[in-house]
């Protein structure tokens, strides 16, 4: 009877074995989700996932340069949390030129931009537009300011450097999510139009501007209503190098109203404009109008003739933004591209004294070797990700992520990472009741979608860090996401 156990016993453990031995691994899992992918065919995938401990679990093509799109950003937030600090606050200074008389500032008020993408902004790491105009206004009444004989002078003059980088397509610089970042910027440098289709096909698309109000602007409404089922293709080309606008493309006829979002190049004097209206509203009137300053440094009010050259005011006081930590963690969950071009050039204006984007990129590069990286393995042209020169490998995302670990702005580099189900992660997983062991910062443009991030265990922690980046798909997006989300519940199941 005893044989008889131990026989059965014996062959219990070998069928085990057998049994283990038959399942695929987790690396072969995911090459069958990409080879049997129809969404996938003909695309490229870069895939590498390790453990905390830095154990390969599963790679393909991991050594690939890919176009990144927006999980660029987790560099970006990470780098600047690291190098500026989670609490770090954006300062504008409010100051004067002339002299105060009897309450009457005989001269020009300045905002001093210092940039802060916040102002004004419609978002949870804003402050209301009320509450910074008031702390601004309490300076003035500190100064003893209780009107002004002048002008409100928006004062963008600490970024060198133009708004957007230089190879950004025409398109994208006058949409919402191409604008360009400033010293001074206001409601994230964008224009809501309210724009619906016209009576019948080819007739003028309904466009009015609804927020905020750039009354010097000359815009001129190009957009043709389209045919039933032809979708949307309006775009706004505008620069910051004249006041003018023009709407082109088409609004299918069949199409609801809608909210669009594009650029406005002229921050510094909304910004101004605004800030005017808001004194008037509380019995503090400024007799000059808004007005920002050029290129040559000349004042120049909203009728576009440049007057004289700005002075150097006196400071009488600082605003400050809500704190960095909470400006990155808005920047992943809705994958912001003005926050992220501000943060990126703020790590430049604070290491050199220089916003341009070449100092950008030394500032981050010096980053990225602290941490322990060569950042001569990337091509880093921006900070959103918007730019398709940026070229990144699964293995350094990767390897980026494992560093950031050791560093002591981890938790709030962490917390800045969404999970499933918020932000530009809303659709993903969304029938999965382990999503939120997942922080994943989303990438995604023409032909690109990519996710990158961590696994977490039940306390929190990470046990693994992740990187699929696929780059040319032809397929839609929605396809391509569901054979993404096969290869994260393979690590669900895996880890």
């Amino acid at each position: 009877m005893h044989m008889k156990r131990t026989v059965l016993s014996l062959a219990l453990t070998a069928a085990t074995i057998i049994s283990a031995a038959a399942q695929p691994s987790l690396q072969q899992r995911i090459d069958n989700i990409i080879r049997n992918s129809q969404a996938l065919k003909g695309a490229g995938v870069s895939v590498l996932v390790k453990t905390a401990g830095g154990a390969t679990v599963a790679a393909v093509n991991a050594d690939q340069r890919m176009v990144p799109a927006s999980n660029l950003k987790l560099i970006t937030t990470g780098t600047a949390l690291a190098t500026l600090g989670p609490d770090y606050r954006f300062k504008t200074a409010i100051g004067y030129t002339g002299t105060i008389e009897n309450g009457v500032l005989n001269g020009d008020l300045y905002i001093i931009g210092g940039g802060d993408p916040t102002i004004a902004g419609d978002d949870i790491a804003s402050l209301p537009m009320e509450v910074t105009f008031r702390s601004w206004s309490t300076l003035l009444k500190k100064a003893g300011i209780e009107s002004i004989n002048g002008k409100i002078v928006g004062d963008s003059r600490a970024w060198e450097g133009y708004l957007e980088y230089g190879d950004w397509t025409y398109e994208d610089i006058g949409t919402y999510y191409g604008t360009g970042a400033g010293a001074l910027c206001f409601y994230k440098n964008a224009i809501d139009l309210q724009v619906a289709a016209g009576e019948a096909e080819g007739t003028p698309v309904q466009a009015v501007q609804a927020y905020p109000e750039t009354p010097w602007m000359n815009n001129y409404n190009r957009g043709i209503t389209g045919k039933e089922g032809s979708g949307n293709s309006l775009y706004l080309y505008t620069t910051d190098l004249a006041p003018y606008a023009e709407l082109r493309g088409t609004f299918a006829l069949d199409r609801a109203p809608k909210t669009e979002h594009f650029a406005n190049k002229f921050g510094a004097l909304t910004c101004a404009c605004y800030f005017q209206k808001y004194l008037s509203s509380i019995g503090m009137e400024a007799s000059g109008g808004p007005a920002d300053i050029d290129r040559e440094g000349r004042i120049r009010t909203a009728d576009f003739v440049p007057g004289d050259k700005a002075g150097e005011p006196v400071i009488i006081g600082t605003g400050e933004s809500m704190r960095l930590a909470d400006i990155a963690r808005q920047t992943n969950v809705e994958s912001d591209n003005f926050y992220a071009e501000a943060i990126f050039r703020t790590m430049g204006e604070e290491t050199s004294g220089y916003a341009v984007y070449d100092s950008a990129r030394v500032a981050e590069k010096s980053a990225l070797k602290r941490l322990g990286l060569n950042p001569d393995d990337v091509t880093i042209a921006d900070g959103s990700g918007l730019s398709r020169s940026n070229a990144v490998s699964a293995r350094f995302i990767n390897a980026f992520l494992q560093a950031m670990t050791s560093s002591p702005a981890f938790p709030a580099f962490l917390a800045s990472i969404p999970a499933p189900g918020e932000g530009t992660l809303v659709p993903v997983l969304k029938n999965n009741s382990s999503k939120d062991r997942f922080r994943l910062k989303s990438g995604s443009m023409g032909g690109v979608l990519c996710y990158s991030g961590y696994l977490l265990d039940d306390n929190g922690t990470p046990v693994a860090t992740l990187s699929i980046l696929v780059n040319g798909a032809t397929a839609k997006t929605a396809q391509v996401r569901k054979a993404l989300e096969a290869i994260l519940e393979e690590l669900l199941l895996y880890l």
